[in-house]
Formats: structure tokens, sequence, C-alpha cells
């Protein structure tokens, strides 16, 4: 097969029409140099055409750049050679979106599905030497305002998602890309993927699909070869032969006829090498059908491929080979984990699990959501998915969630995915929507679906297909949902119970597929019931009720649930000006996408810290506290395992500079959430968990505390000995009291190592005796420490030396006399390494380190210092994201250090 790629450079132009003020508006030129994969939006960024989109409010500005159409256009070479072969195809791996196609100002096609391959027969359009090909893109934001207008009375909607453009339901584009609740309104336009010519004579492989079958100690694997050829000649004829009264008899004639000839030309191979390069067997496919071949290989003491922090994750390669009249004509390669996968729902004391299970075992999914990385599609490459995938290894996820409002990642991602570990939770490209499904969107759709599911089933990070974010529970629940037509409600049911599931079933039959998330099955059967299925928990944070909320559910999986934070003070300096520099301010509301959220920040600020003294603690301390919010239900979910058997939190990353759920920002900086993922996902992790005093939960909300639990989840498939020391401490590091206990914690088990009541320590008042007669006398026999002048520390000592610090307090850090600390930072280290020694006298919480004009993945921040002894992170030169460092004194030099108490 003959490949020609037609990556590189084009001229965009801007259509100006009589109406459109745009050009003349923005400053636009009549062309422009463009780089393909590229788009509108970058094609400008990069002729300094416009302004950066996400500096201050100049996003308005670009979304209005697609009220207008623009042109792609260059011109190719084509030799004799390549006209030849029999069959000449167009191959577009992502059109965003409305194009209408020409090769040599003969229209070809009209595409509307930027989550489709799109591969067009073009030889006829073709002529030896230089041939030109267009793409005329329409402006998405009037085909939706139109679309709109047009909807007729029975079926027209009314809704449309927080922050969205309304009417992005009735095009098949990222509907984040008109704007979320944490997403800019920037629907860009273009080639953002991979364009090709691929040119063969006879057949290629169309399609290569496995089974696998796993016995003691053996893996059965079936390769199986479909050929085109046939049913594109079927094509062909039909419309050839379609004014013939026996056309149909014709065509299935000529397909027969094709079937045979591919058969007598061609004949197929596959290779299979272990995850050491090594070739472990080479057949020859047998035929099915002429142009379906089939290969069956049996792998003894097979490496399994297990997610991370279970095992490896060993890869294996299948090259399968296609000859045409005994030459090597194509090589169609994929790389391939053996393992078992599915999700299991039995029934159980509680209702019915919603448990990942692999090869056999299991596990207790932890992870997030995880959305498009940039507002701009084609700037998102291989080292940028890589990076957040590592991000989230080192924070011990298992599991990644590509949420539904955005598009399919590229292969890259799932081969990334593969070879970190990570179980890929697939939605489709649907979410908080309602759809009209007309015969066109139905068919769109299913091809859609049988594209994707093609080109992502192989994969072993492919953990389950899911049809949508919240449409179910939005039509069973939410207040809007229910003034819309009841066609409407039907074609739910249609799309997602019937169509969709069709369509997967048919690409894909070997990845469990569920309705909805969250759902409990389908149906409107009360989707995120929580007993069953997969649950969505927005109480805290939307419903602004207490972290201790959390407490209060078991819920079987919890897919997706989060709270706010701004990014860093450096992102936020990276799209204000001084004078901005407000949370209320124009533009750092427009960074702010959810209604009402910076009050909400605010408020659960004025429930758990004091008020910070300036703009940057304020954006500090709302890291803190997202970052606990999380961390709380996290561990209450995983201290019930078994019963709750995965937690997603919302979200991993941001498309923009954005105020917003995310661990990572845009930039790549780290958030104190992401720093706290890494201990509290740990697979052996000790959590600790306070108990509300039963006579201040009535009064005080439960706010004050005199008990303390200490836990120990582990989710390895061995047994733990770990050693827990609970103590109670004055901010000085005076010991009150203190317990020891040594638990072993079963595989894949929970231990609770210790309960301590300090009530006998402690008060939040001076303790009054009432008398007999009535008469008040203070009890001066025990000396009782004030709530607000103490904390617990637990100190959990594993058994292969790792120790893990925890520390609360007994009452909220707002009512804590915190003292000043006075932190003292050493730095030592050369080249590869450097090291960052703290110590410091008195109770230190919340401990940040950062570096002025540098950007650095630590190996542990966000920090608690409960004793005076040195605590010791530190960093590789390769986990320097921006700047770099010349020596120790330089980081020194850098270093940014504050805490908790220095926010006020």
């Amino acid at each position: 097969m003959q490949k020609q790629t037609l990556n590189g450079m084009w001229t965009m132009h801007p259509v100006c029409k009589e109406e459109d003020t745009y050009m003349k508006a923005y400053g636009l030129e009549d062309s422009y140099q463009a780089r393909i994969p590229g788009s509108v939006l970058s094609t400008l960024l990069d002729a300094g055409a416009i302004e950066d989109p996400y500096y201050r409010q100049n996003e308005y500005t670009a979304r209005d750049l697609f009220w207008q159409d623009y042109i792609f256009e260059r011109s190719f070479e084509v030799t004799q050679e390549l006209l030849n072969q029999d069959v000449i195809q167009l191959v577009c791996y992502g059109i965003d979106t409305l194009a209408d196609l020409y090769i040599n100002d003969t229209h070809v096609i009209y595409m509307d599905n930027m989550h489709r391959t799109w591969r067009i027969p073009v030889k006829e359009y073709l002529h030896e030497g230089s041939n030109s090909i267009r793409f005329y893109f329409k402006s998405t934001l009037r085909y939706i305002e139109e679309r709109e207008a047009l909807a007729p009375a029975d079926k027209k909607i009314t809704i449309e998602a927080s922050g969205a453009i309304a009417g992005n339901q009735y095009i098949r584009k990222a509907h984040s890309m008109f704007g979320w609740d944490w997403g800019a309104q920037l629907p860009d336009a273009g080639i953002f993927r991979d364009i090709e010519i691929q040119a063969y004579c006879t057949a290629r492989i169309d399609e290569v699909k496995y089974q696998q079958k796993h016995t003691q100690g053996q893996v059965t694997l079936q390769v199986e070869a479909v050929l085109e050829g046939a049913d594109f000649m079927k094509k062909y004829f039909m419309g050839k032969c379609s004014a013939g009264k026996d056309s149909s008899e014709e065509a299935s004639h000529e397909e027969a006829s094709y079937e045979e000839t591919i058969y007598e030309k061609t004949s197929m191979e596959v290779c299979v090498y272990d995850p050491q390069g090594h070739l472990l067997d080479k057949h020859i496919m047998t035929t099915k059908d002429n142009v379906t071949y089939v290969s069956e290989f049996t792998i003894q003491n097979p490496q399994l491929w297990w997610v991370n922090g279970l095992g490896e994750h060993p890869l294996y390669t299948v090259e399968t080979r296609l000859l045409t009249n005994g030459e090597e004509t194509q090589i169609h390669k994929d790389r391939i984990g053996l393992r078992t996968f599915t999700v299991s729902r039995a029934k159980d004391q509680w209702g019915e699990e919603f448990a990942f299970m692999i090869n056999g075992v299991k596990f207790f999914a932890m992870g997030a959501d995880y959305i498009p990385e940039d507002c701009v599609y084609n700037r998102i490459t291989r080292e940028r998915m890589e990076y957040l995938v590592r991000s989230s290894v080192k924070a011990h996820y298992n599991c990644l969630r590509v949420w539904g409002g955005g598009y399919y990642p590229s292969d890259e991602f799932y081969d990334l995915c593969d070879e970190y570990g990570i179980i890929v939770w697939q939605d489709l490209m649907y979410a908080c929507n309602v759809y009209d499904v007309t015969q066109e969107f139905e068919d769109s759709i299913a091809a859609e679906t049988a594209d994707n599911a093609k080109r992502l089933r192989h994969h072993a990070s492919l953990g389950l297909w899911c049809g949508n974010n919240e449409i179910e529970s939005a039509w069973a629940y939410w207040g809007n949902y229910q003034t819309q037509s009841q066609y409407l409600r039907a074609d739910y049911i249609k799309q997602f119970e019937y169509i969709l599931p069709k369509a997967l079933k048919k690409a894909d039959d070997q990845t469990f597929f569920w309705p909805s998330s969250p759902s409990s099955g389908g149906c409107f059967d009360e989707p995120g019931a929580e007993n069953r299925g997969d649950t969505h928990y927005w109480e805290v944070w939307h419903g602004q009720k207490p972290f201790s909320d959390y407490q209060k559910y078991f819920f079987r999986f919890c897919s997706e649930f989060g709270f706010q934070s701004f990014p860093s003070e450096k992102t936020v300096y990276s799209y204000t000006e001084p004078q901005d520099r407000n949370i209320f301010s124009p533009v750092m509301e427009s960074h702010q996408k959810n209604d009402a959220a910076n009050g909400k920040m605010l408020y659960y600020l004025a429930e758990n810290f004091r008020y910070p003294k300036d703009f940057e603690s304020l954006l500090y301390v709302t890291q803190v506290l997202q970052a606990v919010a999380i961390k709380s239900g996290v561990e209450h979910w995983r201290r019930n395992r078994g019963r709750c058997m995965g937690t997603l939190y919302w979200q991993i990353n941001d498309n923009w500079p954005v105020a917003s759920w995310s661990s990572i920002d845009y930039y790549g900086r780290w958030k104190a959430l992401h720093y706290m993922a890494c201990r509290f996902y740990e697979p052996v992790a000790g959590s600790i968990v306070r108990i509300a005093d039963t006579d201040t939960a009535e009064r005080n909300g439960g706010e004050h505390f005199s008990a303390v639990a200490a836990h120990v989840q582990n989710e390895t498939a061995q047994p733990v000995g770990v050693t827990v020391t609970m103590t109670l401490k004055t901010f000085d590091f005076k010991v009150i009291t203190t317990a020891t206990q040594h638990v072993v914690v079963p595989a894949f088990g929970v231990s609770k190592a210790l309960e301590e009541d300090y009530s006998s320590y402690v008060q939040r008042q001076p303790r009054i005796l009432i008398t007999p007669s009535a008469k008040r006398v203070e009890d001066d026999t025990h000396h009782y420490y004030d709530k607000k002048d103490v904390f617990v520390e637990v100190v959990f000592t594993y058994e292969d030396g790792r120790v893990q610090i925890e520390s609360d307090t007994l009452v909220p850090y707002k009512h804590v006399e915190l003292p000043q600390s006075s932190i003292h930072a050493e730095v030592a280290g050369s080249a590869d390494t450097y090291t960052i020694t703290l110590q410091s006298n008195v109770y230190t919480p919340f401990v940040e380190v950062d570096f002025m004009d540098a950007d650095v993945i630590l190996s542990d921040n966000i920090i608690n210092l409960t004793d005076d002894k040195p605590h010791v992170i530190s960093f590789e030169t390769k986990d320097v994201i921006n700047g770099s460092f010349t020596d120790a004194t330089d980081v020194k030099n850098r270093l940014r250090i504050r805490s908790l108490r220095d926010t006020y």
C-alpha cells in the first residue's frame, strides 16, 4: 500500500461574505500560512494575527471569529504510479467539523462529525501532476443557531449545559469547545489530526481484532483480519449498476467475482512477539470467506498485563501482513496486553457491587476524570499526554475516565495508558445534553461509534465503554429536563440503550458497556443509587455540605465528585495584570466559569480557615481546602472497601488557565490536591478520622471532636504489617499521651488499628460541675488542655520501612491558635538530584514548597511538620518542568516556603 502525507504547509483564507464584518473588525488578512495538523486558532496565533485567547478576556474576541467561514487549501503532486493503483483514498483522521471537500475544484463530500475517521474514495478526482485540495469550513456558531431555529415544536430543546453556548447538541463536535463550567467558549475549526492519501491494488487490511481465552498457565489468542476490497467494490458496483433493473443481482455477482479475485491474489500471515521482542510464532492465516482471515496462537506461561499497583504492564506485538501476488504490501501492527477485564455486578449484602476485575482480581479503582488538555486540539501532543499520564502514575492512579463532553483522544493516549497500567473508562462523546435522534443523526453516531471502537478495542487499557455523562440522571432528576418533550425522552432510550450498544457490540463485543454515568443499569431506574451502579456526588461543593457529609454515604463506585480551587499564582499571573488580581474582577470572573463558585470557595473558607491576608494567600488556601475535601471523601470510601470499589475525583486537568476542580492546572503545575493524592491513593495507606463529640454535634454541627480513629487500607495482593502510633501533642510538641498498636492488614483489605478518646485530656471550655445545690464550681482535680491548643499525630510505620504521618486538630483550623512558625530549610545536592530539609520548632500544617521562576515536581509537598525532626523532600532535575537550576545555592535562593499560619 502506498501512502502520501498531506500534512505540512497549507493556506488558510477567512471567507468574507457581504454580511460579515469580522475580517474588518479583527483586522484579518486574506490568507495565512497554516501548518497542518492545525486549526484557525493555531494558524492565527502562529501568524501573530490575534492575541492569546487565554489572556485576560481575549476569549470573547477569539470566540467571535467563529461566526465566520474558513478555507484551508493546498496543492500536491500525484504520480502515474499512484494512479495505477486500484483504489485511492483520502484518509482524514480529524476534521473539525462542518467541511465541504473539493479536489481540483470538484465537490467530493460534506463532512459533519469531528469524532470520525473519514476514508473517502478519490481516484476519479485526481490526475497526474499538480492537484488541488480545499476544505471549506462552515461556521459552527451559525449552524447551531440555524438548527435551533428550525427545530420542530414537539422536539424543541430548551436547555444547555452550564457555561456552554446553546445548540451545541446539534453538531458532532466536542461539546466543551462551546464552553463548559470550567472551559472557554472557543469552537475552533480545522484539520486537527493527520491527513494522507492511501492507495492499493486488490485489497488492504481494513481491521484486525483479537479474542483471548485464558486458562491455567496459557492464553489462546485468536487473530482475525478483514480485508477491504469486496465491500468497497460492492458499493462501487451498486452505484454503477443502479440504472439497471437487475442491478442488485449484477452487483452481487460482481462482488463475488471480486472476492474470488482477492482470494486468488492475496495471502495473510501473522507474527506474535513477546514483550521482550522475541518472535513467539508465525502463522499463515486461513480464510473464512475470501476476505476474512483467522489464526490462533497458544501462548504458554503468558506475561499478564496488570493495572498500576498490582503488577507489570507487558505488551505483546502482533504483526499482521498482507501479501499480494506473493509480495508484502501492508503491515498492520498492534501492541496488546494479555489480560481479562470486566466489571462485576454481583449481588451482595448491600445490593449489587460495581467492581473492576482484572485477571480474576477485584481491585479498588483510584483515579480521576480526564478532559481535553487544550482548547486548541492540535496542541495536545504526546509529550503533554505522557506528562499527565506519568503524573497520574506518580499519584498511584490505576484509572482515568475520559469524560464524554470532549473528544476521543489520539491513539498515543491509549498507548501511554497501556504502557503505564492505567485502565480507561471511556465515555462516548455525549454529556449533559438532549439530542434529537433523526435518521441522519443516527447514521452519523453509529458510524462514529464503529470508527472509534475499531480503533481502540485492542488496547489493554480500555476497560469499559460508557454511553454518556449525566444524561440519564438528568432526565430522571434535573428539573429543567422535565420540561422537555417526551419524544426527546424516548430518543434518549433509543440512542443510548439501542443504537449505540448495538453499534458497539458489532464493533467490539469484548468490552463491558455501561449505559450512562451515573447509572444503576439504565432505563431511568434510579441512576446514581447508593446500593448499585456508579454515582456522582456533588452535595459537597454544589450543595455546600460540610466535608464530613461524605461519611454519610457508602456508594458502590463514586465516579465523580469534586471541589474547586484557583490555580497557582504563577498561572493566575499569566492571564492577569496586577489590577485584575481580585477574585471578583471581570478578568478573574471570566476565568471562573462555574456560577457562584467564588462565593462557594469563600463559604468553605469561612467554615474552615481564617480569612487570608492577601490575594496570593487566598489562592493557596483554596487549594488546601480542595485537597482536604477530596482527601476526606477518598479516605472514607477506601475505609469501606468492598462496599465501595472505586473513586474517580473530578478532575485531573484543565484545558486552559482557569479556576476549576483540577488537581493539575493547564501549565502542568501540581495543585495541593495532586500532592495529597500521591498519599491518599498510595496502595497501602493509613487514614485518620475524627469522631464528633455527641454533646457538641447537635449544637455545633459536629465541628468539635474528642476521639480519633486510625485505619489502614491495603490494595495489594499481600498482607502488610504496620505499627500505628497515635499521639496527642501541644503545638510545641509536648507529648500529652500516646498509644501504639501493631496490626497485619489482609491483602485487599482494611483494618482499624486504633481509636483514642481524648475527652479526659481536652475540652472546649473549662469544665464546670453542677452540684445538687445548683452551685457552680470548677473541677480543678485534673488539668485539661484546650482543644484549640493541641493536635493529634498518627505515625504509620510499615514493615518495608516506609513511614507515613497524618495529623489533624480537634477543632476547625479557624479556631486553632497556631503559633507563628519559622521553618529552617537546607538544600543539598547537585547535577541530578537535590534534597530540601525542612525543620520547625512548632506544629506547622500544610507546608508548601515552591520556587521563583521555576516549576518542579517534588517527592512530597503540602506536608504537616508534626515534630522537630528534619523532614526531607527531594526532586530530580528531570522533574523540573519549567526553568532550571545551576546548583544547590541557586535552588535555595529561589526557594519559597509558606504554611497555613503565614496566610493571616
